[in-house]
């Protein structure tokens, strides 16, 4: 059952920060996008500001299952298969698509989180984290995302933020 209501994620620390109730329940490492901060659409940024998850996708499938257009293609992610597709952005396990909440600065119109499949999602572990690299997204790894998952419900608040964590972010795990 979900228990978390509120995820903030930290650019500057690269950090994800789970609430229930207003205390910390999980720190997890990320990767935001490695054009910066930014909202609109087609510029590789992470957005930032209020947000809520939209949808949570892929509740079942493998670990490392690959995603595409929010779909499992039927493979599970393997050192080969990326090989065989060196280019390819990986959403892999889980998605929690996020919809901004700011009219104007993070929905509707060119700047619209959700039109821009912007998730929370798995990918290789052979990427980095605590690094920024991705293309927008904010990338966990899959044994993490997996945990943070079903903690998760449809509507958990999400706030994006430049600035390191305020100091409650060094509050003890709970």
């Amino acid at each position: 059952m979900p228990d978390l209501d509120f995820l903030h994620v930290s650019i500057a620390d690269q950090m994800l920060y789970g609430f229930s109730c207003g205390h910390l329940r999980v720190r997890l490492p990320v990767s935001t996008a490695r054009n910066g901060v930014g909202e609109r659409n087609g510029s590789g940024c992470t957005p930032r500001g209020r947000h809520q998850v939209r949808a949570r996708i892929g509740d079942g499938l493998p670990l490392g299952a690959v995603l595409r257009g929010r779909r499992w293609t039927g493979e599970v992610w393997n050192p080969d298969l990326h090989e065989q597709f060196p280019g390819r952005d990986w959403i892999l396990t889980r998605i929690l698509w996020l919809s901004g909440c700011e009219p104007g600065f993070n929905r509707l119109g060119p700047v619209d989180t959700f039109r821009r499949y912007i998730y929370l999602h798995g990918t290789p572990d052979s990427e980095p984290m605590g690094v920024p690299l991705s293309h927008g997204c904010i990338r966990l790894r899959n044994a993490d995302l997996l945990d943070l998952f079903p903690r998760v419900p449809v509507g958990c608040a999400v706030q994006i933020e430049e600035a390191a964590c305020p100091d409650w972010s060094s509050a003890t795990l709970n």
